[in-house]
């Protein structure tokens, strides 16, 4: 076995550059945290960048998807009880947002290889009380859409894209977040862009990005959603008077400061060597990785599809024992996390007990799959490490290469 010295390699990374530092001190010395020109940046530019025409940053990606089908519901006249379907692979926030609005999520099995939802499986999942479809866009890379659409279309369901975990990526040379009614992004830490709380509510339709903006400032009268909104004169100022303390739906307060937007600045103006280092990561782990066959399952970049790798998925092979192997990658200064458990969770065993056993390809992920990094702070060293400590396992660790 080689003996390498012991490091830490962590599931994300920031780097505060002097560029980023300087960007919040001027916020600081500006005065202005709340809601203000920097924040009105930060969204225009990234909506920009995703095909979008409204982005709403609020304090994360979580708050986003929940005023987005919050939205939804309320424009489309949906009912308590309505079904949405979800993924059975998805970060636990994806369900929970329905639950929370009093909706009933309807789970539906992923495919293996891009792990999202399996839309071959979709349409049997449909009942007359079927009101939207969340893809998710996991780990870097867009679900197959253009069936998805098409079966939304079909039974004209609205579709609320989750793409928390991928932005700068595009399916059919469409970017992620502009295929349906809404879309959510995050940019929390270890995420492809990193303000350190925060997400972004997104849409093409102006109606729906109205309502989001609301729902984020306690449901308040869009008249007055930033502090300088009055700073208008004679008739529209009365107006505003009248009405910018009047709420029109009960919202939340999800708002994010501008000193978060201004590390999004910063970010998106980087945006293209931050997600080109995150694929050149992946490129040497799969460079790395790949002789090791069929122990390990890598991530691919679909057909037609492109993949930013905010994380850098495994699944385990015939033989391997996922727990044993993660033990002994941490034990190694290696992070891991499991990939995305939510069928298995003690809570949805409670809710709907006997869920995992209905959905086999998340059983399976449940049970084998994980991540590690693959994120800009990592340099290739801390790449052709983390092989490194793939290999001492395979090469003899006890309990690591077999069940």
């Amino acid at each position: 076995m080689t003996t390498q010295p012991i490091r830490t390699v962590g599931v994300g990374g920031f780097e505060v550059t002097p560029e980023a530092r300087d960007a919040v001190i001027a916020v600081l010395e500006s005065g202005r945290l709340s809601y203000g020109p920097v924040t009105k940046e930060f969204e225009t530019t990234f909506a920009r960048d995703h095909s979008l025409r409204f982005a709403a940053f609020c304090n994360s990606g979580t708050s986003a998807l929940h005023v987005a089908l919050q939205a939804l519901k309320i424009l489309h006249g949906w009912q308590d009880g309505d079904e949405v379907i979800v993924p059975a692979v998805t970060f636990v926030a994806t369900s929970n947002i329905v639950i929370h609005n009093n909706l009933t999520p309807v789970f539906v099995d992923v495919e293996w290889g891009r792990y999202g939802l399996d839309p071959a499986l979709l349409e049997a999942a449909i009942t007359p009380r079927t009101r939207a479809i969340i893809p998710v866009h996991l780990f870097g890379q867009a679900c197959d859409m253009r069936p998805i659409m098409e079966i939304a279309r079909r039974h004209n369901l609205r579709v609320l894209e989750d793409s928390c975990e991928t932005m700068y990526a595009t399916y059919e040379g469409q970017s992620v977040g502009s295929f349906g009614d809404a879309s959510a992004f995050s940019t929390y830490a270890a995420h492809v862009l990193v303000t350190g709380v925060g997400g972004l509510a997104c849409s093409n339709r102006p109606e729906v990005a109205q309502l989001m903006r609301s729902l984020l400032n306690h449901g308040r009268d869009g008249i007055y959603i930033a502090i300088d909104d009055d700073q208008v004169e004679g008739h529209a100022l009365k107006e505003v008077v009248a009405r910018r303390f009047r709420f029109e739906h009960v919202g939340h307060s999800f708002r994010a400061t501008e000193m978060e937007a201004a590390l999004g600045v910063v970010q998106l103006r980087h945006a293209a060597e931050l997600v080109g280092r995150r694929r050149a990561i992946a490129a040497r782990l799969t460079e790395g990785l790949a002789r090791f066959g069929e122990r390990l399952i890598l991530p691919t970049v679909q057909p037609g599809s492109e993949h930013s790798f905010m994380m850098y998925p495994i699944v385990t092979g015939p033989g391997v024992d996922r727990d044993a192997l993660t033990f002994y990658l941490e034990e190694h200064g290696v992070e891991t996390r499991q990939m995305m458990p939510l069928t298995n969770q003690p809570i949805y065993e409670r809710l709907w007990p006997g869920i995992e056993g209905r959905y086999p390809v998340a059983r399976e992920i449940n049970r084998r799959g994980f991540y590690i990094g693959s994120h800009p702070a990592m340099s290739i060293d801390d790449a052709d490490y983390v092989v490194g400590v793939f290999g001492d396992c395979f090469a003899g660790a006890p309990n690591a290469s077999k069940s």
